[in-house]
């Protein structure tokens, strides 16, 4: 990933995960051969949606990978909330579990998200979703911040693009992705602007950005029409067509030919999402209160 001249540089995602987990390897290594207990990850998966299956599968081989132990809790969908939260509870109690993480989204009927987000333990809710630690990101002091936000951040870095005073155009305004994005450009002193549904003249918007993250879901949404010349683009989305192929929520050609740096859609966001979890998961083991 070096720096651009006079053509678009690929943010690959794939090979700086690869980086990050073959130094989170070593740092295990050391670590627990000099008495630190062994990081635990334990995952709960609910019902069988093919694509969560994957993403725990993916989970499961990268923890064992760097050297994280891992334990994991499926359940059936008709396991019922309170089962769910019994699970978290005896997770919550395991001195060997030091992050714990439910596959989201969660079947719908009968199961709340808030519930059981509020559930675990906030020193070992290594998604970062917890409102005590979503609130510490706001007040800009974090415990863990959100997988997917804090792998974007670290791909922004990768530019080497002094990030302060840049404006940068959010497009999505979850808490998951669109809000902890915003808080974490903020505090590195960018200007930022939120768009969703309901943004008006959102091409011209875009069009302003030194900084686009995109993560509305939308295939193909952004066009390489609205990207100016020399722009950072994020693509968080991940689309299966018809056809079967992936596509994000830009126009990749369209916006490589006028970004100076983009993420591929595979291969940009994807993989630094898990790379940041297991990094969560050991500063949730070695320290972070």
């Amino acid at each position: 990933m070096n720096s651009p001249c006079n053509r678009t540089s690929i943010l690959d995602g794939k090979h700086l995960a690869k980086q990050i987990r073959t130094q989170l390897k070593n740092r295990i290594k050391q670590g627990v051969a000099e008495g630190l207990p062994t990081p635990g990850l334990a995952t709960v998966l609910v019902g069988e949606d093919p694509a969560s299956s994957v993403y725990i599968r993916n989970k499961i081989r990268s923890c064992k990978e760097v050297g994280v132990e891992s334990f994991h809790e499926p359940l059936e969908e008709s396991a019922g909330q309170e089962m769910l939260l019994e699970t978290i509870k005896r997770l919550n109690q395991d001195p060997k579990v030091h992050g714990i993480l439910v596959q989201l989204p969660l079947p719908r009927a009968g199961y709340s998200e808030v519930e059981v987000l509020e559930s675990i333990l906030p020193q070992k809710d290594v998604d970062g979703f917890h409102p005590l630690n979503q609130g510490a990101l706001f007040q800009g002091e974090p415990r863990f911040v959100p997988c997917t936000p804090k792998g974007i951040l670290r791909l922004i870095e990768e530019t080497q693009v002094d990030i302060a005073g840049k404006k940068a155009v959010i497009l999505g305004r979850s808490n998951i992705v669109g809000k902890p994005v915003a808080q974490l450009l903020l505090g590195r002193n960018a200007t930022v602007v939120m768009c969703h549904s309901r943004t008006q003249r959102l091409e011209e918007e875009v069009r302003s950005a030194d900084i686009v993250v995109a993560a509305v879901g939308v295939p193909e949404l952004v066009r390489g029409s609205w990207i100016s010349e020399g722009a950072i683009v994020i693509d968080v989305g991940i689309n299966r067509q018809d056809d079967g192929t992936l596509v994000g929520d830009v126009a990749y050609e369209g916006a490589a030919s006028k970004a100076s740096w983009i993420t591929p859609v595979p291969g940009g966001v994807g993989p630094m999402t898990i790379a940041m979890l297991l990094e969560n998961t050991v500063e949730a083991a070695w320290g972070v209160s």
